[in-house]
């Protein structure tokens, strides 16, 4: 997103471009594994509620606080990297569940879908920190899940957000190839790794992303710092 924000375009163009190229590497890195067997049949309602929270969140789009969105997330996206560094919580092996499946489900499924259909960036992460902080599953069990929501939240926002011609497609197909030969690296590592790999991965992913967010020019963090110099 922030190179397409450098290029100029404009937000809406911008966030369904930028879906577009998200769904090859998540479809890629989902099919990895599925494959592998770590998505049996019975996950596909997490696809079909981030599905739906996708949706609702495209259609909500012109009545958001993008404003506000793209402050707080910084600071959110913070407490997410705290999360994965300092919980004993998430490691490869399972941890009891704080919320049963169906109101998993029905709440922080869609609610982060919602988001992703908003905004979009960071979503893998807040996945991930629910169904590994919440719903108790290990590393590569929950890195799959988080493959398949966010496959299902970026195909639900981009048809969406598609119906209103807001796609750049020649831009988001050519960031799509790139995107989809790093998932299937990024799959078979996390596989073979668990979460030896993946746990320092989301904490510098997330801090880097904060970091970057952070210090965008407009962004509050960045121009108070600017106008301190």
């Amino acid at each position: 997103m922030p190179a397409l924000v450098l290029a100029g375009i404009d937000p809406r163009s911008l966030l369904a471009t930028n879906k577009l190229q998200g769904c090859f590497g998540t479809t890629s890195a989902t099919a990895a594994f599925a494959r592998a067997g770590h998505l049996p049949l019975g996950s596909w309602p997490f696809a079909l509620a981030a599905a739906a929270g996708s949706v609702a969140g495209a259609l909500a789009l012109d009545h958001m606080p993008q404003r506000a969105i793209s402050v707080a997330l910084p600071f959110v996206l913070l407490g997410v990297a705290a999360y994965f560094a300092a919980s004993p919580r998430f490691g490869d092996e399972g941890r009891p569940r704080l919320l049963s499946r169906p109101a998993f489900l029905a709440t922080v499924v869609p609610l982060v879908g919602f988001y992703d259909g908003v905004f979009g960036p960071g979503a893998g992460s807040f996945y991930m920190a629910g169904l590994a902080g919440v719903l108790g599953f290990g590393a590569v069990k929950a890195t799959a899940h988080t493959k398949l929501c966010n496959v299902a939240s970026n195909l639900a926002g981009l048809a969406t957000l598609a119906l209103g011609g807001h796609v750049i497609w020649t831009v988001g197909l050519a960031m799509g190839a790139s995107s989809f030969v790093g998932a299937q690296v990024g799959a078979r590592l996390a596989m073979r790794h668990g979460a030896v790999l993946v746990k320092p991965l989301i904490v510098t992913i997330s801090l880097a992303l904060a970091a970057k967010l952070a210090f965008t020019p407009g962004h509050p963090v960045h121009d108070a710092i600017a106008a301190g110099w």
